[in-house]
């Protein structure tokens, strides 16, 4: 989850709060923090409260493999529990960390979507060593199970219910919020799309949208803050949020042609118009959609299976 979706969500900061506030009331000693995690790294968003002894803070970035909250089983959604850290043999690697942070005992609660995706996780931690009884255990979990319905909820207002990209309305409010950025939009539209509906029927033209959704975020998975839109239909977007050169516009649009030209069982492949625009651009999202959209017509009309930049 990008940490840009976060801020878009209504009433987040608020919710954080009342649900580190509610943690507390249950174990009064503990110190708490809320984080979201990605592939890679651990951020931390908020804390109940401040601890001069307790070296975390705020905004903290830690990377995965030197978190003790890697350690939660998610797929299970089950909590983690150290009482003494110290007293764990299994935890040898983070010794020196947690020694650093001075966390004697931790608790910490998975925080997932009803997809299985992560979100992250709201754990207590201590510089004594804790006793974390089950009662108090349960009401955290039930507490974060209602967190995560709101997180749910948010979700359902900023993405694609089939696909899971992001929608239009994301786009919109994308824009909206970096009005002078510069960057680039890849307008995606399936070649024999409608043919594969006709044929085979939408159960299944339902299924390859997902598969292309699939294969686009695989496409920009090392592009940081780039994202996928589906804006309905069998039409897409991929967004970079900086300029790039000719030459590697043309890179990127082949390889997106090759992903998509790839299917074993249908006659598929896909047509880009692409537009950049640089930081300070004057234009609106529906001009440069408007642009996309008729570099998309031309590469059509030349013969499918194309790209065409924007001049």
């Amino acid at each position: 989850m990008q940490l840009d979706e976060i801020k878009m969500y209504a009433k987040f900061d608020d919710l954080a709060s009342d649900l580190l506030d509610l943690a507390k009331e249950i174990l009064p000693e503990q110190l708490f923090y809320l984080s979201v995690m990605s592939d890679t790294q651990q951020l931390i968003l908020k804390l109940s409260n401040e601890n001069a002894s307790i070296h975390i803070t705020e905004g903290l970035v830690i990377e995965l493999n030197h978190s003790l909250c890697n350690r939660i089983d998610f797929e299970k959604n089950q909590p983690l529990i150290y009482e003494d850290v110290h007293q764990d043999g299994s935890l040898e690697d983070l010794k020196e960390a947690l020694a650093e942070a001075n966390v004697q005992s931790y608790l910490g609660i998975p925080i997932c979507l009803t997809n299985g995706e992560t979100f992250g996780t709201l754990c207590a931690i201590n510089d004594e060593t804790s006793l974390y009884d089950s009662r108090s255990i349960t009401l955290l979990q039930r507490i974060v199970r209602m967190f995560s319905y709101y997180l749910e909820l948010e979700r359902i207002v900023w993405r694609d219910a089939l696909t899971e990209l992001y929608n239009r309305r994301y786009l919109t409010h994308y824009f909206e919020q970096h009005p002078a950025a510069g960057g680039a939009i890849f307008f995606l539209d399936l070649d024999g799309f409608k043919q594969v509906n006709d044929v085979y029927g939408h159960d299944t033209g339902d299924s390859v949208l997902q598969e292309v959704a699939l294969r686009l975020k695989t496409l920009i998975i090392d592009q940081k803050d780039a994202f996928a839109v589906r804006l309905g239909g069998d039409e897409f977007v991929l967004h970079f949020p900086r300029p790039c050169t000719e030459e590697l516009c043309r890179q990127r649009a082949e390889n997106i042609l090759r992903s998509l030209s790839n299917w074993e069982d249908y006659n598929l492949s896909t047509s880009i118009g692409i537009v950049t625009y640089t930081e300070g651009n004057k234009e609106s999202l529906k001009t440069l959609l408007q642009h996309a959209d008729n570099a998309l017509y031309h590469a059509k009309a030349s013969g499918k299976n194309r790209y065409k930049i924007f001049e």
